[in-house]
């Protein structure tokens, strides 16, 4: 898809930016909506969690995301981009297939769907103008799951993946994933919880499913919007984030 740079001027830059704020904002409401659906909290739901499930959560989700990152760039040969509405309707089905079954079902589901919510995020990048297979563009895709996911209180954590961009490397790309799986770790195990939930576990795992692919495309879209409105503005990215971090702030502020 081409874009077509040109300047912008100052009302234009603060227009888009409360845009991509706005949609940070209905991201954050995301996990509040689930919570009340499922019940519970957070921490109630990763203690339903086996320990040895817990302890091996990490290290399957860092072997899924990096399989996830080759087999979502290949699919993209085989599968033309995708409507946002396409990877809730698939993610969705998965997650009430995984759920159908408890905790083992959900588990051999976790690689799949984290496959389709890398490449919803990699869907997000083309509507912006960037190519998923260059390196630097998988690095902005993988750096997304840095956000702190749904279920997590909006204490600005979320915001922390918008960093410079840096040198990267297919190397880079390998050893973000390897600092990106704990966090991930965390929010999937809190869907999968939600997916162990008696008699609910199928409705609890469409759910989550579909209020994660959401969160994620959201955050794509606030963070490829930001790399675009950058190069549109002729402005550093840096500063660009730093007055997105401060709309947002003031959003958060008027809402408590």
């Amino acid at each position: 898809m081409e874009i077509i740079e040109k300047q912008l001027d100052d009302a234009d830059l603060a227009k888009r930016l409360d845009a991509l704020a706005l949609r940070h904002a209905r991201a954050s409401n995301t996990g509040m909506r689930l919570l009340n659906l499922i019940g519970g909290q957070t921490e109630t739901l990763l203690d339903r969690l086996p320990p040895p499930a817990r302890a091996r959560l990490g290290e399957a989700t860092e072997t899924a995301l990096a399989t996830a990152m080759e087999v979502a760039h290949r699919s993209r040969g085989l599968v033309g981009d995708s409507p946002g509405w396409m990877s809730r309707a698939a993610t969705t089905a998965m997650g009430a297939a995984g759920g159908f079954g408890g905790l083992p079902t959900a588990l051999a589901e976790l690689p799949m769907t984290t496959t389709v919510l890398l490449r919803a995020i990699q869907d997000v990048a083309v509507e912006y103008g960037f190519e998923p297979q260059e390196q630097g563009v998988r690095f902005d895709c993988v750096q997304v799951f840095a956000a702190a996911g749904p279920l997590e209180n909006d204490d600005g954590a979320d915001l922390a993946f918008l960093s410079t961009r840096i040198a990267v490397t297919g190397a880079t790309v390998q050893a973000l994933i390897a600092r990106v799986a704990p966090r991930l770790a965390t929010v999937l195990g809190q869907k999968l919880a939600a997916q162990t939930i008696p008699v609910l576990g199928a409705a609890a795992g469409a759910a989550t499913n579909y209020a994660y692919t959401s969160y994620y495309q959201q955050m794509a879209h606030v963070h490829f919007g930001l790399r675009r409105l950058a190069i549109d503005a002729d402005r550093d990215h840096a500063d660009v984030v730093m007055e997105f971090r401060r709309l947002s702030a003031l959003r958060a502020a008027r809402r408590d």
